[in-house]
């Protein structure tokens, strides 16, 4: 007979278990008891061993009553706030968009501790009911203010059939080492168009947790974007699903990641019906003593014939300090299907280099055309023209060492 012994604890961990029992979760609570914090050993976690880089849970937040302005601000974008987990008071929405409030956690419940402690500690969600052509972005952003706290939150997001929009989440707050967890639950009804964008511009001594569920009906259309340019600790668990004939989805995601950052776009595609396709595409770019890591799972059901699904992870590296890490996976139960994967991670081209200093453009300016180059076909789909541009700001503030 096998003998098992008890995890040993941190304190991150009796925090969390602390936390949990106090919200009534106690299924929850017992399953970090039990199994502690991701490690290693964990596959999806294997480069981003949580017992080991999350070393402290503070108090959840104290409720905030307003926000002390949004990090990104997007001309022309009907924007919400939450603020500490609260979801304050908005101005009067757009022709085609219904605001609510529910409350609990969004997800599908998976063995993944991100997940359970988002459902068990999110308790005021947002609801969003879309439908028609929203030509406005709508914009959440969410902060966390004040001294350092754990928020938990979730929004839900209906996209009616043939219905358009675009979607930008917004994370930051004040400067302290908080740990967010947030949540969003987006389904697309028959042949709705949707961009999702998702922006971490938190402070360095944040940790940043981001799980984004996506259902896709008949001939429905996503592109995301997921663009982590701020906490020291960030990751993104994006779980799309392509559950009907002609979905398709370009999930796409951008690491910006400098000296003593950690950051981790991890993705788990299912395609659970024929006639479906996806396009993720990854791109990391790493400077001074830092990490990148890039996960990409395709999964294709028996009964998905006809699947074309193609993974691709770019990485850059601007330091010989960085690390980038890929990992691309196939899962594939049917025999009719068109599919693959390729990593490839390097340096700026000397030869591209070389012609641009040529021609008298100093070098730190070259290198920046180089990158934006490298970039380019992440943001360039993006089509408003305001969102596109203030996504080129940020890329241009990370360039510039803001």
């Amino acid at each position: 007979m096998r003998q098992t012994f008890p995890v040993r604890l941190g304190a991150a961990e009796e925090s969390l278990i602390a936390q949990l029992k106090a919200a009534g979760a106690d299924q929850a609570a017992e399953r970090v008891t039990v199994a502690g914090l991701p490690t290693r050993r964990v596959e999806a976690y294997h480069y981003t061993d949580l017992k080991t880089l999350l070393r402290a849970i503070p108090p959840l937040a104290q409720a905030a009553n307003e926000a002390s302005g949004t990090a990104l601000r997007v001309p022309g974008a009907y924007a919400l706030s939450i603020v500490n987990g609260a979801v304050l008071n908005a101005a009067t929405a757009p022709e085609g968009v219904k605001v609510g409030k529910t409350h609990g956690g969004v997800l599908t419940n998976r063995d993944d501790v991100i997940v359970s402690v988002s459902n068990a500690l999110a308790t005021e969600t947002l609801s969003l009911d879309l439908k028609g052509a929203i030509e406005q972005v709508v914009q959440i952003d969410h902060r966390i203010e004040g001294e350092a706290g754990h928020v938990a939150d979730a929004t839900k997001i209906f996209v009616a059939d043939d219905s358009s929009v675009v979607v930008l989440e917004t994370f930051s707050g004040s400067d302290a080492a908080h740990v967010g967890n947030h949540a969003t639950y987006l389904a697309l009804g028959k042949n709705a168009v949707v961009t999702h964008v998702t922006i971490d511009l938190s402070g360095r001594a944040t940790s940043h947790f981001a799980t984004n569920e996506y259902h896709l009906a008949d001939g429905a259309q996503l592109r995301t974007l997921v663009i982590h340019a701020g906490a020291g600790l960030a990751r993104t668990h994006l779980f799309p699903k392509m559950e009907g004939e002609g979905a398709h989805a370009d999930v796409t995601g951008l690491n910006l990641v400098s000296d003593g950052q950690h950051s981790d776009i991890t993705m788990e595609t299912q395609h659970a019906v024929p006639y479906t396709s996806s396009q993720p595409l990854f791109k990391s770019i790493t400077r001074g003593r830092s990490k990148s890591v890039v996960q990409g799972k395709l999964i294709v059901a028996r009964d998905a014939q006809k699947t074309d699904a193609k993974f691709m992870h770019q990485g850059l590296m601007l330091s010989d300090e960085a690390e980038i890490l890929s990992k691309p996976e196939l899962e594939i139960y049917a025999d009719d299907v068109v599919c693959g994967h390729g990593s490839t991670c390097g340096k700026l081209d000397e030869d591209s280099l070389f012609y641009l200093l040529s021609r008298g453009i100093p070098k730190a300016e070259a290198e920046t055309i180089l990158v934006r180059g490298f970039i380019a076909e992440l943001i360039d789909p993006i089509e408003d023209e305001a969102l596109n541009e203030a996504l080129q700001g940020i890329v241009d503030g990370w360039l510039l060492g803001n």
